[in-house]
């Protein structure tokens, strides 16, 4: 397997409005820089390119053109093209605004195009590379929501007197996907996975107004200083997470980064040192996409006051599910601010060892939560432009689409069942 890697700057000028809050939230300085990290992985046979940006999220119709632009310079399928958003709320807006389409940054969204494909173009040699993957719970999130007996949903980040009381269910799962030398313990290139609204750094006033990556920034850095390695955020299923300390400044951005980047390392050296555990032997790498459809919401349906024009004219949306796979670790790109109950029903039902979400990638759709959100309330059910069943749709459609994919790199017919109880930590010894 052979590894070549970029790393682009993408900040905006100071002065443009930032995404994810007010609509109209004009940037006055610049806290730290926004990146497009991309991983190009060759296993002798076929490729796969892997890009995190550092923005809320993009338009349906912007990562369809650019994947296929991408992929085109690669000689690749648009399948084994496969983007991703951190989702910071400061930076530009790039992804439709309804009410508001004026708003959409598209001078910067051409120029972001043209720097990406250049930096595909422009890719550096290929080096070879060992993968390995690593898996940790982090308790650095909580859920958002807060439900009652009675089965209603608060808000918290508007009822601050009941953070104390953020119960529901958290994805806890830091997942890495690194890359070493050869015949080495450096790591080479490190992705990293992890499910919480960047929102640490963001507070009333200037914290509002301030171009910033948020924590996925600040863990890139620290691992990055501390080992060498490039190093990409792929946000999980972060729609209903959080931070434990959200909005509370620049501080609690860095020091959540640095806390989940020692995490990272860590995982890179439990990985180095037990490669029959956590290696990827003889690895490939491939790709898909499939589609799902799922009726619009009444409230949604043709108002151009709620859904942006590229999804006028229907009363049904058709979304798309995509899938990496690199040897027995796969990601899942989703079309939206998928919430982690949903994220980890793929993960339950995945046939590969570990997989992974990948947030706002095929395209920004807004919130999807499981169908009882739509009875319980709160602020992502309010968002949600799909009908209940939607989202398990969403979630058949991804586990149907990883199966076939497993299928193709490891048939079943040659596979031999999982049997750990040989392993000396889990193997009960019998008289």
């Amino acid at each position: 397997m052979k590894i070549a890697c970029f790393k682009e700057n993408i900040s905006p000028e100071v002065g443009v409005y930032l995404a994810g809050y007010n609509t109209v939230d004009q940037s006055v300085m610049k806290l730290d820089d926004l990146y497009a990290v991309g991983l190009c992985i060759d296993d002798g046979e076929n490729r796969v390119l892997l890009v995190s940006f550092d923005l809320l999220g993009l338009d349906g119709w912007f990562v369809r053109e650019t994947r296929k632009k991408c992929a085109g310079i690669l000689g690749i399928p648009e399948s084994a093209v496969l983007f991703s958003c951190t989702h910071t709320h400061c930076g530009p807006h790039t992804r439709s605004l309804a009410a508001r389409p004026d708003m959409l940054a598209r001078d910067y969204m051409k120029n972001l195009s043209d720097i990406l494909c250049r930096a595909v173009k422009n890719l550096g040699d290929f080096r070879e590379a060992v993968p390995y993957f690593h898996s940790v719970l982090c308790d650095e999130n909580q859920n958002r929501r807060y439900t009652s007996g009675d089965n209603r949903t608060t808000y918290t980040p508007f009822r601050r007197e009941f953070v104390p009381m953020r119960t529901n269910f958290a994805d806890k799962e830091l997942g890495s996907l690194m890359f070493l030398e050869p015949g080495s313990d450096r790591p080479l290139f490190v992705i990293a996975n992890y499910a919480a609204h960047p929102l640490a750094g963001h507070v009333p006033g200037l914290g509002s107004l301030r171009i910033s990556a948020d924590y996925p920034g600040a863990l890139r850095d620290y691992v990055t200083a501390n080992t060498g390695a490039e190093c990409m955020f792929i946000s999980g299923a972060a729609g209903d997470l959080v931070p434990r300390e959200d909005e509370f400044g620049d501080d609690a951005f860095r020091s959540l980064g640095i806390r989940l980047g020692k995490q990272v390392i860590g995982g890179i050296v439990d990985a180095s040192r037990s490669p029959h555990r956590y290696g990827l032997e003889n690895a490939k790498v491939s790709s898909s996409i499939a589609t799902f459809t799922a009726p619009l919401r009444k409230k949604y349906r043709n108002d151009p006051a709620r859904l942006p024009a590229e999804y006028l004219g229907s009363d049904d949306v058709t979304l798309e599910i995509q899938c990496v796979a690199v040897g027995d670790v796969a990601f899942v790109g989703v079309p939206g601010e998928v919430c982690c109950e949903l994220g980890q029903e793929i993960k339950w039902h995945s046939p590969f060892r570990r997989t992974f979400i990948a947030y706002n990638s095929t395209a920004y759709f807004s919130y999807i939560g499981p169908a009882n959100f739509l009875v319980s309330g709160g602020y992502e059910a309010f968002s949600q432009r799909i009908t209940s069943r939607g989202g398990l749709k969403m979630v058949n459609t991804a586990v149907d689409a990883l199966c076939d994919l497993r299928e193709k790199l490891y048939p079943s017919s040659d596979e031999v069942y999982p049997d750990n109880c040989g392993d000396s930590l889990v193997n009960i010894e019998r008289n």
